[in-house]
C-alpha cells in the first residue's frame, strides 16, 4: 500500500534516496533556509528538510509519530497541525488532524492542515509496505530509492501572497530549477540497473497544480491508486492530481544512457527549457550528463482503464438512485470565497469533533451552518459534484475524502457511469464544467470527516464540507484521549503573536 500526508518532504542531493525514518520517531516541524530550486528563503518544514523525511513501516505496524513544533518565525503561522493523508483513522478520528502544541504520541501519516503551511514546506510521504503484496513477483526493487515526490515551490511566504499564488517552480524529490534561476541547480537523479524492474510510489505533494508525469523512453505498469491494489494497466504518462498517489512498475530495459523526467505542471511555468519541471533517470554506468532524449507519451493513463484487484464494484444497486443517501454538491465561487451548496467553509471555534461529543447529533445544531452534513451508519452514500462554475477558475479541482476511499462511479472525461468495477481511491478530480463526477462508499467509520479541495490556497478560501458519521455512535467509536481533551485549552490560550502569520491569497 501506498499513502501520502499532503500535504502530501526532503531536499536530496544528487543520486540519493530519501532517507525513511518511522514506524516510531519522532518529528521536528521547525523553520530553516533552505534553497531547492537555488532561491534561498526559510520554509516550515518537517526535520528540517524538503520534502519531509519518509515515513514508513510494514502493514499492521503501530505508528507512533512523536510531533513537536519548534516553529520560531513569525511571517508564518507559529501553531501547525498534522493530517495523516491516506489513513482512516478508524476508531481514532480525533488523531485525524492534530494541533502538536505540546509533544503528543500519535497512533498514526503526513501533509498540514492548518491555513496554508502546506505551502510553506509542511508536507512530505508516507509508505506501509505490504509484505503480501499480490504484485511482489512483478519488482525486484521497491525501497527508499524508488518513491517519488512531485510538488510546488513558492519563494514568498504564503501569509504574505498577495492575489492569486503562481508557483515559482516543480520540484521533483526535493530539487528543481526555476526560469531565470541558477541553470546548474541539481536536478535529482533517480538510479537504475538495466535489467532490474522497479515499483515507483508517484506521490503529489503538490499545493495547487497537477501534473503530467513521464518518463522519456520508458512505459510503466500501474499498479496501485491511493493505496488501493489495482489490476495492472499499461501507460507512459499520469496525470496526478495534488495528495493523489500511484504505484507503478518500470522496467529498466532500455539502452544504458540518461532519460528526462517530466512533471510538466498545470499552472506556473510550463515546459521544459533550462531542466524546469525535470529530474533524470540514470542507468548505472551511463556518464554524468543532462539527458538529450525527447518526450514520446503516446498512451496517458485513464481513469476509466484501472479496476480494483479486491472486491471491485460499488456499493448500492447499479443504478443512478441506487443508494440510501444522494447528494449533489453544488461548488461555486464569489467574492474570493469557494463555496459547495452555496455555503463557505468558515472553521467552527469549537471542532466538529466536540461539539458532537457535546451532545449536538444533527446538521441544523452543528457548526459551521451549512457545512456539516450528518450520514447514517451502514448506508450507501453517493455524492455528485456540479463544478460547472468553478472549473475554469483555478479548476480542475482535486477533491479528497477523510476516512474512507471510494469508488469513482463517473469520472472526469467520461458520460458513463460504471458501478461493476470502477477506480477506488480516496482523491478525485472534479473535471471539467460538462463533468459530472460522481463517487460512492459505505459510511463504515463513525466521525465527523472533512471532504475538501486539495489545493490548499482553495480549501484556506472555504471549499469544504463536514460528513458527520453516524453522529449519535461517534462518542463510543473513537474514545479520546486525555491528551487531546487538553488540546482545545491549550491552543486557546495561544496570543496572536504566538500564532503568527496572516493574510494569503483568496484563488
Amino acid at each position: 500500500m501506498n499513502f501520502v500526508t499532503a500535504l502530501p518532504l526532503i531536499a536530496q542531493l544528487i543520486g540519493t534516496a530519501l532517507a525513511a525514518i518511522g514506524p516510531v520517531t519522532d518529528l521536528h516541524v521547525v523553520n530553516k533556509f533552505i534553497q531547492p530550486d537555488g532561491f534561498n528563503r526559510s520554509y516550515i518544514l518537517a526535520e528540517g528538510v524538503f520534502p519531509g523525511p519518509l515515513i514508513s513501516g510494514n502493514k499492521g505496524d503501530n505508528f507512533q509519530i512523536n510531533v513537536i513544533n519548534e516553529l520560531t518565525n513569525d511571517t508564518m503561522l507559529l501553531s501547525t497541525s498534522i493530517h495523516w493523508h491516506g489513513l482512516f483513522q478508524e476508531g481514532t478520528n480525533w488523531a485525524d488532524g492534530l494541533t502538536p502544541t505540546v509533544k503528543m504520541v500519535f497512533n498514526l501519516i503526513y501533509p498540514h492542515h492548518l491555513a496554508t503551511q502546506y505551502c510553506d514546506g509542511l508536507r512530505g510521504p508516507l509508505v506501509v509496505y505490504d509484505p503480501q503484496d499480490p504484485y511482489l513477483s512483478l519488482y525486484d526493487v521497491d525501497d527508499d530509492s524508488t518513491v517519488i515526490t512531485l510538488s510546488d515551490l513558492y519563494h514568498v511566504p504564503a501569509p504574505l501572497i498577495v492575489g492569486a499564488a503562481t508557483s515559482d517552480a516543480t520540484l521533483i524529490n526535493g530539487l528543481g530549477r526555476y526560469t531565470n534561476g541558477p541553470a546548474t541547480a541539481p536536478l535529482a537523479v533517480i538510479s537504475v540497473t538495466l535489467g532490474k524492474r522497479y515499483r515507483f510510489r508517484l506521490v503529489s505533494i503538490s499545493c495547487e497544480p497537477n501534473f503530467v508525469f513521464s518518463i522519456d523512453g520508458h512505459t510503466f505498469t500501474v499498479i496501485e491508486v491511493d493505496g488501493v491494489s489495482h489490476d495492472p494497466v499499461i501507460a507512459d504518462s499520469i496525470q496526478i492530481f495534488a495528495s493523489q498517489r500511484y504505484s507503478f512498475v518500470l522496467n529498466a530495459n532500455q539502452i544504458v544512457g540518461n532519460y528526462w523526467i517530466r512533471a510538466n505542471p498545470s499552472v506556473g511555468t510550463t515546459g521544459f527549457t533550462g531542466g524546469i519541471n525535470s529530474a533524470i533517470l540514470r542507468y548505472v554506468g551511463a556518464p554524468v550528463a543532462d539527458p538529450v532524449t525527447v518526450s514520446t507519451s503516446i498512451n496517458p493513463l485513464l481513469e476509466t482503464s484501472l479496476h480494483p484487484l479486491v472486491s471491485p464494484g460499488a456499493p448500492g444497486s447499479a443504478t443512478l438512485s441506487g443508494v440510501d443517501v444522494d447528494l449533489r454538491l453544488v461548488l461555486g465561487f464569489n467574492a474570493g470565497s469557494f463555496l459547495v451548496n452555496g455555503v463557505k467553509f468558515v472553521p467552527p471555534t469549537v471542532p466538529v469533533l466536540l461539539q458532537i461529543l457535546s451532545g449536538a447529533t444533527t446538521a441544523a445544531s452543528l457548526l459551521p451552518a451549512g457545512s456539516v452534513y450528518t450520514l447514517p451508519l451502514n448506508s450507501t452514500i453517493q455524492l455528485s459534484f456540479d463544478a460547472s462554475a468553478v472549473a475554469a477558475i483555478g479548476g480542475p479541482h482535486p477533491f479528497h475524502l477523510h476516512g474512507h476511499n471510494f469508488d469513482v462511479v463517473r469520472p472526469a472525461g467520461s458520460t458513463t457511469y460504471n458501478y461493476a468495477n470502477p477506480i477506488r481511491r480516496d482523491t478525485v478530480s472534479t473535471g471539467a464544467a460538462t463533468d459530472n463526477v460522481t463517487i460512492r462508499f459505505t459510511t463504515n467509520n463513525a466521525g465527523p470527516w472533512f471532504l475538501h479541495c486539495h489545493i490548499d490556497w482553495h480549501l484556506e478560501a472555504g471549499f469544504a464540507i463536514v460528513l458527520a458519521e453516524d453522529a449519535p455512535g461517534v462518542a463510543s467509536a473513537n474514545p479520546t484521549t486525555d491528551a487531546w481533551n487538553d488540546l482545545c485549552p491549550i491552543y486557546d490560550a495561544l496570543t496572536s503573536a504566538e500564532l503568527g502569520g496572516g493574510g494569503g491569497p483568496t484563488s
